[in-house]
């Protein structure tokens, strides 16, 4: 994980690499999984990553992939019927103690099927300013997101309660924002919102208020009308 910080530092704007925390099924035990997706000629982006291959992964699939295939790359490890609950915080920095905290939480992961993902921002996104947009949140370099899953919904308090002792151990490296995609559906409370959206809120409020004064449109992580 130290690595791929200090690998991503130095990172092109067309290179954009995630690190996940995952249990594959053929291994039975956590692993660092990255992420790689370069956007223009292959022989550029296999030369991009030869840092990453030098650090003797114990597979690598990495390949030219079509826009499509990147985009539902993923969509098989998530199929019909299983239970969900999701935390995530952008974080200040990727700090060695953030990171000695993230790995030393993962290790006791309570369902095989639960993985956790550092994804990486930076470049081209963090040159549009704050106000250009809904989203406020372009200074920051990472965002953390815990995607746990099992199948027995008997086992939710279990699962639910790692993964929301794993969020408050990362709390001391939270930058106070989160994405809005993110959230617990309509349970993390109207403060958790308005640090989705930062200094953005209020002129969002007030556009709400212009538009949708009744609220109609409410079944949402909700900006209520400005009153």
């Amino acid at each position: 994980m130290l690595q791929y910080r200090d690998f991503n530092a130095a990172a092109p704007d067309a290179l954009s690499v995630f690190a996940a925390l995952l249990t594959p099924p053929d291994i039975g035990a956590p692993v660092c999984a990255l992420l790689v997706c370069y956007n223009g000629p292959a022989d550029q982006g296999e030369a991009q990553i030869q840092p990453l291959k030098a650090l003797g992964p114990v597979a690598d699939m990495t390949g030219p992939m079509s826009y499509e295939q990147v985009q539902t790359m993923l969509d098989g490890d998530f199929p019909f019927g299983l239970q969900n609950y999701w935390k995530s915080e952008f974080l200040s920095e990727l700090s060695d103690a953030a990171i000695d905290t993230i790995v030393d939480r993962f290790a006791g992961v309570t369902s095989p099927l639960t993985g956790l993902v550092l994804e990486q921002f930076g470049g081209a996104y963090s040159r549009v300013g704050p106000s250009e947009t809904a989203f406020a949140h372009r200074d920051l370099d990472y965002n953390m997101v815990v995607v746990t899953r099992w199948e027995d919904p008997a086992d939710a308090e279990r699962h639910i309660s790692w993964t929301r002792d794993l969020w408050r151990a990362v709390q001391p490296f939270a930058a106070g924002g989160v994405y809005v995609n993110y959230l617990e559906g309509g349970q993390e409370g109207a403060d958790r919102i308005r640090q989705a959206y930062g200094p953005n809120y209020e002129r969002l409020a007030a556009l709400k208020q212009k538009y949708d004064p009744t609220n109609f449109f409410r079944i949402n992580q909700n900006i209520a009308p400005q009153q």
